[in-house]
């Protein structure tokens, strides 16, 4: 697997740039990854939807679907892309420290 370098942050992470230890995530490492989304900062808007995702995949051992995401943050899809420029599933999951998505998210 690939080492994923930035700052002072070393993980391992898959082909795609996911977490292969969604463990060792913390706010140092999704700052990092943001950096290959297209993120530069990260904002209130961006750690309500990391943290809720980290919530629900934490307790159902899944990321939720796309539409429950946005019920719960009550923020519209095309706010999800507005701060994830690459998607729920690829972008916001990816900062989130989730392993990549099977399905839709």
């Amino acid at each position: 697997m690939a080492i994923f370098e930035y700052g002072d942050v070393s993980i391992e992470v898959d082909e795609d740039g996911f977490m292969l230890e969604p463990d060792q995530w913390n706010e140092e490492v999704a700052a990092a990854l943001a950096t290959t989304e297209a993120v530069e900062e990260l904002t209130e808007e961006h750690w309500k939807v990391m943290n809720y995702l980290r919530d629900y995949y934490l307790e159902f051992g899944v990321a939720p679907m796309i539409r429950k995401l946005c019920k719960e943050t009550g923020f519209p899809l095309k706010k999800i892309y507005e701060l994830f420029p690459s998607g729920p599933a690829k972008g916001a999951c990816k900062l989130a420290g989730l392993a990549k998505p099977t399905g839709c998210v």
